[in-house]
């Protein structure tokens, strides 16, 4: 974008002005056609080129045109700031134009987030569309900027009060007219430059707010360490702004697309890795790794996201920071709260209350003495759930980085767990009011509420935390360890080794640990909940690797198992997603456990029962193959065990003498590898393609793997697509060598879930892949010559 010309200062004369404009409109031919100024600054923004500021106009042509055009005087109002903001001026005259113009904006912000924004933004929002198509967002960008220039080794200094007045306009421009946050992204000088503005407590606010705006928008993702002085700047934060500065943190630290993670294909994902692997660490990698290096950083965010409501802020300075909050628009939940304690004292004076002009003193910005002095108790709660919120995102974020197990042993030995422990009834899960606040707009029981936004984040943090990882006992108290040991000595099976060596000191306190306190407010939730899925998926985690029967005694002593078919069952829940977590839960707990098996037979105790629970199963494979894997696997294992008690469960469970027949192990089978492709495959749906080899590395043992093979050659056949099945299977298992063979991770969870070591699964792949058309075990000695179709190239670039 072309710079205006600069002009000598304050006391430039008209007669400058004038020459300086002439010169600027140049190939413009003399005067602007008035009926197409709009349409000729739009085109030179583009452009580049022509006209694209006030600057390029005289003060009189502007003042004629405003009266006909309503243009607010903003045009005049911007060539008078760029006569008064230049390195020699002393900027008071500056800072009362930007006082002038910020009323102008603010009004129009706050009613951008007030209303249903059905409206094209030009025509709804003038002041700013016209404020920044004269060019005022790129002069405040450069009066932001001008203490980065340096005059005889001097460097240039503009007052926090003015810096507060530009990011202020500078916010209310973004909100209202589209395109201005991804023209100042573009910008990566000047937003490398914001977070320095950070460091002054009286522009924080308005800072952060524009950042974080700016880096939604931005294409490529800022590096942390291109931030000048990045530890001393997050050091010095208080606890208030460091919460406040993980909004900007939870842009910086995530990969591009996470949230859709499971759903892209493990194709692409692979190509990606390959791309990532040449090029290095990636940008959001990098940026964890510099948050990671700042001393006590993990250590401050325990303390916040642990914090009591009793130790947050007193009134009167938190309602002070409310009135700093005029300009986070976005954040309608501090607009509400700001009207609700506004209109008990001034309903007539609503919306300066809410939203007051810059300049305006505290006193008239807030509501009377007496509501300053009487904050609802749930406005204290919801400022709480707000930070805490961002918090949890962080730190989650963190433990599913590179720097995992350095992140794990830190928020250990701070204690979040057990903290997190304390609040779990007073805040994390207390119960909804009737006065509790919700974001604008929407009611208590929407998902984007921040106190449904807060329990799912602090699932995820518990499902993010137990994942594999031997800290998962962290979320018990001492009295269960015990009980733990004690189910182990029971079973005389020696105890498991992670739950010896948990630090006593580092567990949750108290009658009852996270875990179990989780169990409860599971069993209670509402068959619609939206938290089921999460919760699920929380308890699954502590149960994932190894299988342990001491782990699954203590849930199924609690009745999960008897919850689970109750809502899998009984309610006959609908909701994919929340089947899919409830199965591969179950499958977890049942896993190789005969006393699992018997509680599911006493409870699924009729025919009835049991036909609604395999509708449920057969309806989706995808959401139920990691319990049918789970059922073969524990089915192979008792088969091979001689005691009465198994032998018992054998004769009697339902599922077991279901899943034992070579028919439904076929129609398993089939179907498995039938509803997936490689070009579909993604981390969702791939454990149909390990389920479905689990069934024939079962059958391989009992060698019977060509009477399996020979089977599905003739449901192909019986089906009119002789080859289609075997080809494609053929192309999986090509695949499955690509993607396992160079991922210890993943190998390494498929040899613990299954219990059948990862050579037996890489030999038993082999086999099937041999090319060999005299082999018995050899896929290709099914497929018949004309409709051979293994050598298809499947990469993905």
């Amino acid at each position: 974008m072309a710079a205006a010309p600069a002009a000598a200062g304050a006391g430039a004369s008209r007669g400058r002005q004038s020459a300086a404009t002439a010169a600027a409109w140049g190939g413009w031919g003399g005067r602007p056609r008035p009926g197409n100024i709009l349409l000729q600054l739009r085109q030179g923004q583009l452009t580049g080129r022509g006209l694209v500021r006030a600057v390029q106009f005289t003060e009189t042509f502007l003042t004629e045109r405003d009266k006909l055009s309503k243009w607010s005087g903003i045009p005049q109002l911007l060539l008078k700031l760029h006569a008064t903001s230049h390195l020699h001026s002393d900027f008071i005259e500056c800072q009362n134009i930007l006082k002038e113009i910020s009323p102008l904006l603010s009004m129009e912000a706050m009613a951008f987030v007030t209303e249903d924004r059905k409206l094209t933004q030009e025509a709804t929002y003038p002041n700013t569309y016209i404020f920044d198509l004269f060019g005022g967002v790129d002069l405040l960008v450069e009066i932001l900027m001008r203490p980065t220039i340096s005059i005889r080794g001097q460097k240039l200094k503009i007052s926090d009060e003015m810096s507060k007045d530009c990011l202020s306009i500078l916010y209310n421009t973004c909100v209202c007219t589209e395109g201005v946050t991804k023209r100042l992204a573009e910008k990566n000088d000047f937003v490398i430059f914001l977070f320095t503005l950070m460091t002054s407590k009286k522009t924080f606010l308005q800072t952060a707010t524009l950042i974080e705006d700016i880096l939604g928008v931005k294409k490529e993702m800022i590096r942390l360490d291109e931030v000048p002085n990045l530890s001393s700047l997050v050091s010095n934060f208080d606890q208030q702004q460091l919460a406040n500065f993980c909004r900007i943190l939870a842009v910086t630290i995530s990969e591009m697309d996470t949230g859709n993670d499971d759903k892209h294909t493990l194709l692409a994902k692979n190509a990606q890795q390959k791309k990532s692997l040449s090029l290095g660490p990636s940008a959001a990698e990098i940026n964890q790794a510099a948050l990671l290096s700042i001393p006590g950083f993990v250590e401050r965010l325990c303390k916040l996201a642990t914090r009591k409501v009793s130790e947050s802020t007193g009134t009167a300075s938190f309602l002070q920071e409310l009135e700093e909050w005029y300009t986070w628009l976005d954040n309608a939940l501090v607009l509400d709260a700001l009207m609700r304690v506004a209109s008990e004292e001034s309903e007539h004076n609503q919306a300066s209350t809410v939203f007051p002009p810059l300049g305006a003193s505290e006193e008239s910005a807030l509501p009377h003495a007496s509501a300053r002095t009487q904050l609802p108790q749930s406005m204290k709660i919801m400022h709480e759930i707000m930070y805490k919120l961002e918090v949890l995102y962080v730190l989650c974020v963190l433990l599913m980085g590179r720097q995992r197990n350095q992140v794990h042993r830190m928020i250990a030995e701070f204690k979040l767990i057990p903290g997190l422990n304390n609040l779990f009834d007073k805040l994390i899960w207390r119960k909804h009011s009737a006065s509790a606040l919700v974001l604008h707009g929407h009611n208590q029981n929407c998902d984007c509420s921040p106190d449904i936004t807060l329990k799912i984040q602090f699932l995820r943090l518990l499902q993010s935390f137990s994942d594999h990882h031997e800290n998962k006992y962290l979320l018990l108290n001492n009295q269960e360890l015990n009980e733990l040991s004690a189910i182990s000595l029971k079973a005389n099976i020696p105890e498991v080794e992670a739950v010896l060596n948990t630090d006593r000191s580092l567990v949750c306190d108290g009658k009852r640990g996270l875990l179990t306190r989780l169990l409860q407010v599971m069993k209670k939730e509402p068959a619609e909940s939206s938290f089921r899925f999460w919760q699920a998926r929380a308890v699954e985690s502590f149960l994932r690797g190894t299988t342990s029967y001491a782990d699954q005694m203590f849930l199924l002593k609690r009745g999960l198992l008897e919850h689970i078919l109750y809502c899998i069952v009984d309610s006959e829940c609908k909701s994919r997603d929340v089947l899919q977590s409830y199965f591969d839960l179950l499958g977890e707990l049942m896993k190789f456990n005969v006393d699992a098996f018997k509680r599911f037979n006493k409870y699924i105790n009729t025919d009835a029962k049991f036909q609604v629970f395999l509708k449920q199963i057969n309806s989706s494979l995808v959401d139920s193959n990691m319990l049918v894997r789970c059922v073969t696997l524990s089915l192979d294992r008792f088969e091979n065990q001689v005691d009465m008690k198994v032998a018992e469960v054998l004769s009697e469970c339902r599922l077991l003498a279901y899943i034992s027949q070579v028919p439904t192990q076929m129609s398993f089978l089939f179907r498995l590898i039938n509803i997936i492709h490689v070009q579909t495959l993604t981390q969702e749906n791939v454990s149909c393609l390990n389920t479905s080899l689990v069934i024939l590395m079962l059958a391989r043992r009992k060698e019977r793997l060509p009477l399996y093979l020979r089977l599905l050659q003739r449901m192909e056949h019986s089906k009119k697509y002789p080859g289609f099945l075997l080809n494609n299977f053929h192309n999986l298992l090509r695949f499955w060598q690509q993607h396992y063979l160079h991922k210890d991770k993943d190998s390494t969870c498929l040899e613990n879930s299954s219990c059948i070591s990862f050579s037996y699964w890489k030999e038993t792949v082999s086999i099937l892949l041999n090319p060999d058309r005299q082999s018995p075990s050899a896929l290709v000695s099914y497929i018949e010559e004309p409709y051979m179709d293994i050598d298809r190239d499947f990469t993905e670039e």
